[in-house]
């Protein structure tokens, strides 16, 4: 055999085993970078993923009803809803109200129901006082107990109500969030307009939303053209003020709006002292000076993707723009303001969804027309007790947070691909 095939027999031997080294050397880098990635899902997991999905299931769980009525609705499954219900649903009421041992479940009865329907409150709560009921009464006798106690056991909605929420998944949250819901015979339908609130509040957190956002953009967009034309050091002095508002608590930055847009506050006092008005200008507990404070906390999030943005475009551009005989403002419209779009996409998108969750701001510096979607899930909250309701209007904002980011990835890859 010659020497050069002696030579070859290694390699080609030594072929395979090397590419099988390779791919079991792969292979434990992406085991290493799974491990090192694991601690971090887990957190998203339990911090972020498990809340949300709560909040899901709760926008769509009726537990009240479900739990505490199990012989009761059993009984009106089959009722039709327009007569009057089945002797056995009013055995089915008491036996239930009676295997009942804490008030707090029927004051959460009571609750669920009265929001249905005006009234239910009183009723189950003074049915359930009223128990028990004398031993070996049948279905009939029991019915006539009830409505010797109490005749509006009698009325139809106060049934229709409960075998409506009978079951434990409902869609009556979901609707109701956006002025809608359900006729007892299960039919959709909006609310009256007396009621309908949702849909105008949802209106109004988006306009507020749109308009901090849109102000941000002019006073942040000239601010970061600056930032970025600064030396280096002088970049970071100036950034250092821009984030100030990240140091400093949002109370005590709303305490300091209070105190300068108050009557006697410094910016009234200003304009009174320039002669720009003769009395004060109301700038406290209405829009303006929600908006003016929402402005000035969320600026620093357009900022800073702006600024990264405008610091990554060479000012070789623009000089090569005006060399060719654009004039510069014309340059700086044309070639430098397109390769800021990113930038603002992405600080706008920011700037828009933080504010549409804004509940602090508009609490202490709004007036009650002025709240937004997100005091009305801590009222439901800490206020109505109602957990279905809070959770459906958190759903809206989360599906309306997810299709704006939606639209934003869709237009990004565009713009990208014509880039």
């Amino acid at each position: 055999m010659s020497t050069a095939a002696m030579a070859a027999a290694p390699s080609a031997h030594a072929g395979p085993e090397l590419a099988q080294q390779l791919r079991r050397a792969e292979r434990r880098k992406r085991l290493r970078a799974l491990a090192l990635t694991l601690p971090l899902l887990a957190f998203l997991l339990v911090v972020f993923l498990l809340p949300l999905g709560s909040l899901l299931v709760r926008a769509v769980e009726n537990p009240e009803v479900a739990d505490t009525l199990a012989h009761t609705g059993q009984a009106l499954s089959g009722w039709d809803r327009q007569g009057a219900p089945p002797d056995a649903a009013y055995q089915g009421l008491v036996q239930d109200l009676s295997a009942l041992q804490e008030t707090a479940q029927v004051g959460a009865l009571a609750r669920r129901l009265n929001s249905e329907i005006s009234g239910a409150r009183s009723l189950v709560m003074g049915t359930y006082r009223a128990l028990p009921v004398p031993a070996g009464l049948d279905a009939a006798q029991t019915r006539d107990w009830l409505l010797a106690h109490d005749a509006r056991w009698g009325e139809l909605p106060y049934w229709q109500a409960i075998a409506k929420n009978a079951s434990r998944w409902t869609p009556d949250y979901l609707l109701a969030a956006v002025d809608l819901q359900r006729t007892p015979q299960g039919a959709i339908e909006q609310v009256g307009a007396e009621a309908a609130a949702f849909r105008d509040i949802l209106g109004r957190t988006f306009q507020m939303s749109a308009t901090v956002t849109l102000l941000a953009i002019l006073i942040g967009y000239p601010l970061a053209y600056w930032l970025s034309t600064l030396s280096e050091r002088r970049a970071n002095l100036m950034m250092i003020l821009v984030l100030v508002p990240f140091w400093t608590s949002v109370l005590v930055r709303i305490a300091a709006w209070i105190v300068l847009l108050q009557n006697n506050g410094l910016v009234n006092r200003l304009l009174m002292f320039l002669n720009l008005t003769d009395a004060p200008v109301p700038l406290l507990f209405n829009r303006l000076g929600v908006v003016i404070a929402m402005v000035h906390i969320l600026l620093p999030f357009l900022i800073l993707p702006l600024y990264s943005v405008m610091k990554s475009i060479p000012p070789n551009y623009l000089r090569a723009a005006v060399s060719l005989g654009s004039p510069p403002l014309a340059a700086f419209f044309r070639v430098y303001v397109p390769q800021t779009y990113p930038g603002v996409a992405a600080g706008g998108l920011l700037v828009f969804i933080t504010a549409i969750g804004y509940y602090v701001t508009p609490a202490l510096l709004g007036g009650p027309s002025d709240q937004m979607l997100s005091y009305y899930v801590a009222q439901y909250t800490n206020v109505e007790v109602n957990w279905g309701m809070a959770a459906a209007l958190g759903s809206v904002l989360l599906v309306t947070t997810l299709a704006l980011y939606g639209v934003y990835r869709k237009f990004g890859k565009a713009e990208l691909s014509l880039g």
